[in-house]
């Protein structure tokens, strides 16, 4: 513990020296990162906790929330993301301890299949990654990471898990409404982002975009060519596509304008959080009753995914309590 205490504390004498050898004194403060956590010998900068706040600040920022609910959130907000970056360090620690390795050709593979499965282009990619701010070389490296994960998850957890078929069927008689046959919404989508700006009015413009998109749909235009053309949203890319729900998976501000829409029908113009938004109801589908026969699968692998979380949250909590951590505020 003395050795990484010393290790911190050069870490922050040497930026004072980088700093002093640039001859940037005066302007230290607007140049000097500094340790907020260290997590066994590694250590997170404050810089790197910044960089993976930014996307979540922009979009908090952008919702317009009453000021001390978006300080709430912020302050929670970077709690959350560091204690995260906190266990990617030692998820990191343990893949390199283990010599997993995940080669570009395992990344290209994962990526082809993303594509394969929204019916997406190399170009429509990386336009659906601007949208959400990340570049296509980013995006491989958060691939990266998440197959090196998965693949440590398949050492510490998922061997130790195994689903009986009494597990199935207590699960089938508790959940047997889920069954039953349920109406599923197929949905699509424009949205218009409300830009954080120094305007006096920041709404207008977003208003004004979605209003003549509106307008453009009543004169029959067509919904998915708008969508691919105007939308704001990660679906941009596959025509606004959002896919099937129940009306108990939507939030409460769909819920109720989708449950009296009919099929091909376009909603009016909805505001929400994060912008202006249009939705069209594709088509409704009623889904079939099932036996526990035919829902075995299904249940088979929703409780294996549960187990799985279960058992992660336990390994990491574990691997967590046997490290150094420490939060340096």
């Amino acid at each position: 513990m003395k050795r990484r205490s010393i290790q911190i504390r050069f870490f922050n004498f040497f930026i004072i020296l980088c700093s002093v050898a640039l001859g940037t004194v005066a302007g230290y403060a607007e140049l000097a990162d500094r340790i907020v956590a260290a997590v066994n010998d590694d250590v997170i900068t404050l810089s790197e906790l910044d960089e993976a706040v930014e996307p979540y600040v922009l979009k908090i920022r952008e919702a317009h929330y009453p000021q001390e609910v978006e300080r709430r959130m912020l302050f929670k907000l970077r709690e959350d993301i560091l204690n995260k970056m906190i266990d990617h360090k030692l998820t990191d620690q343990e893949t390199e301890k283990l010599r997993v390795s995940v080669d570009d050709n395992e990344v290209d593979q994962h990526i082809e299949q993303i594509k394969k499965e929204h019916f997406l282009t190399d170009k429509e990619l990386r336009k659906s990654l601007a949208v959400e701010g990340y570049s296509l070389e980013e995006y491989r490296k958060q691939i990266k990471e998440q197959i090196l994960r998965i693949k440590l998850l398949n050492i510490k957890v998922k061997s130790k898990i195994a689903i009986t078929e009494k597990d199935i069927r207590d699960y089938y008689e508790k959940h047997k409404e889920s069954y039953q046959g349920a109406d599923k919404y197929h949905l699509r989508t424009i949205l218009i982002k409300v830009p954080a700006s120094a305007n006096v009015d920041p709404n207008k413009a977003a208003r004004e975009k979605i209003e003549l998109i509106a307008k453009e749909l009543k004169s029959g235009a067509d919904f998915d060519e708008l969508a691919k053309r105007y939308s704001q949203d990660s679906t941009a890319a596959t025509r606004g596509d959002l896919g099937l729900f129940t009306l108990d998976e939507l939030s409460v501000e769909f819920r109720e304008i989708v449950r009296n829409m009919a099929e091909g029908q376009i909603s009016p113009i909805l505001q929400t959080t994060v912008g202006y938004q249009i939705l069209m109801l594709q088509e409704i589908k009623k889904m079939p009753r099932k036996t526990l026969k035919e829902a075995r699968i299904e249940i088979h692998e929703k409780l294996y995914r549960q187990l799985v979380e279960e058992k992660y949250k336990g390994w990491l909590k574990a691997l967590r309590g046997r490290s150094y951590v420490k939060i340096i505020r």
